[in-house]
């Protein structure tokens, strides 16, 4: 009776072991020097193949795709300099960070979580940033066939 409610495990030989929980599979993935929280969809028995698929290429994938994050988190984070600069709104409680380029963001975020999800109806990966200079959002990153579709200025770790 008690095996109704044992964790369902999933072994790959990339990912690792993913545990099903609250309607997902989760592992980790190593992302730079750490790993990050990673949430694949699936059924209760196996996580989605074409999920998996996507999960096991982002790690060669994800410098491909700094530039154009770069890009969008820089875009996100200009207004807020002006805001602050103007007077208009007050500075992160740590200060606001000094970024000039969209490559100097890097120094400035931390990668919270990575999931392989549908979105609209299809495969996304969204890769959870927070940012220095928005203490109150986690920034997210959404990317199809490796191709950044947006960046979301507020969204909720799963």
């Amino acid at each position: 009776m008690f095996g109704l409610f044992k964790t369902a495990l999933f072994s790959d030989p990339q990912l690792g072991e993913l545990r099903r929980s609250s309607g997902l599979w989760r592992g980790t993935l190593p992302i730079g020097v750490a790993r990050v929280p990673l949430v694949l969809s699936g059924s209760r028995d196996t996580p989605d193949p074409k999920a998996l698929i996507i999960a096991r290429s982002i790690v060669t994938s994800f410098p491909s795709w700094r530039p154009d994050i770069g890009r969008a988190l820089f875009e996100h984070y200009s207004p807020y300099a002006e805001a602050v600069s103007a007077g208009e709104a007050e500075p992160p409680v740590s200060g606001l960070p000094a970024i000039t380029e969209p490559s100097a963001v890097w120094s400035h975020t931390t990668v919270e979580f990575i999931k392989v999800t549908p979105l609209d109806g299809q495969l996304t990966v969204e890769i959870g940033y927070r940012v220095a200079w928005d203490e109150e959002h986690t920034l997210g990153a959404r990317l199809r066939e490796g191709q950044l579709v947006e960046l979301c200025g507020s969204v909720l770790a799963p």
